[in-house]
């Protein structure tokens, strides 16, 4: 079987969470830069990998990620299962800020990302039906039980561009399609680990109730701010309880996540793009090989 190793996207909070032999590596990307260097190390006997989507210092707008080449590095790096941290607003009452929302529906308003590995020269379609592996958001939500951490299983995120916030009228708009948190930065990441065939879950830490909230109205940065940094402590308790918890063989998915490009590429090996196959080594090399044998 193949050895779990344990991937982390997140922001600046949990930049210092605790491990063994923890160190700064750059892994190159042919998709260009990623964020950042991975910080590798090991939880419990665990290999765990954190990337700082926003790259140290928040120097990243939600925008400008390139989310081909995190999703690449971390794929590179060996990761099985990706965990997602992501700050965000909400949308219902019952979820107010603290609240950590392990999402399994999005919802995709981006329009000026790069979203897929695929594209002329190879064409492949993933299902993208269920987007959270169901085995892994799983065990997130047993070690937030077991961390005491405040949060609410299932839930349908709104990815927006950004970088500002939104209006009142689309906040009003979002809630009613029945979106329970919105934030910036889980699409296209989710899309891209499902046709790297990484398992994927998101946890939506709530910060704010975004703009629809009548006793709140206008997000308030330094409101938010506050409550960040109340989430990064817990973020990093989660991490660590994750990592203790997390099988270390990894488990197959019940939804084909680990395996979603077994038929998923359309383009005839003949009529394949030589260079874009090179660069499809780590995301799809496992199927490449296996179809051009």
């Amino acid at each position: 079987m193949t050895k779990t190793v344990l991937g982390i996207v997140g922001g600046s909070g949990i930049y210092d969470i605790e491990m063994d032999n923890a160190e700064w590596r750059p892994i190159d990307s042919p998709w260009g830069a990623p964020s950042d260097a991975v910080r590798s190390g090991d939880i419990d006997g665990l290999k765990v990998v954190f990337l700082p989507r926003h790259g140290r210092g928040h120097v990243h707008s939600p925008s400008a990620i390139n989310y081909r080449a995190n999703i690449d590095v971390m794929k590179r790096a060996g990761v099985t299962d990706l965990v997602s941290l992501s700050a965000c607003g909400s949308f219902r009452e019952e979820l107010p800020p603290g609240t950590f929302v392990i999402v399994d529906q999005f919802i995709d308003r981006t329009f000026a990302r790069d979203k897929s590995f695929f594209g002329k020269g190879c064409v492949a379609h993933v299902s993208l039906a269920d987007p959270i592996s169901p085995r892994l958001a799983d065990q997130v939500e047993a070690a937030a039980k077991a961390a005491g951490i405040s949060f609410h299983r299932g839930g349908v995120y709104l990815a927006m561009e950004g970088p500002q916030f939104s209006t009142i009228a689309e906040s009003k708009m979002y809630r009613s399609w029945g979106c329970d948190v919105i934030g910036m930065t889980n699409m296209p990441e989710a899309k891209l680990a499902r046709e790297a065939e990484i398992c994927y879950s998101t946890v939506a830490m709530v910060t704010d109730f975004d703009s629809w909230h009548a006793d709140h109205g206008a997000v308030d940065i330094e409101a938010i701010l506050k409550v960040m940094r109340g989430n990064s402590e817990n973020a990093k308790t989660l991490v660590r309880t994750i990592a203790q918890t997390l099988p270390r063989e990894h488990e197959v998915c019940p939804i084909g996540s680990d395996t979603a490009l077994e038929y998923a590429i359309i383009t005839a090996p003949e009529a394949r793009d030589p260079v874009l196959v090179g660069k499809l080594d780590a995301i799809a090399g496992r199927v490449l090989g296996s179809v051009d044998d």
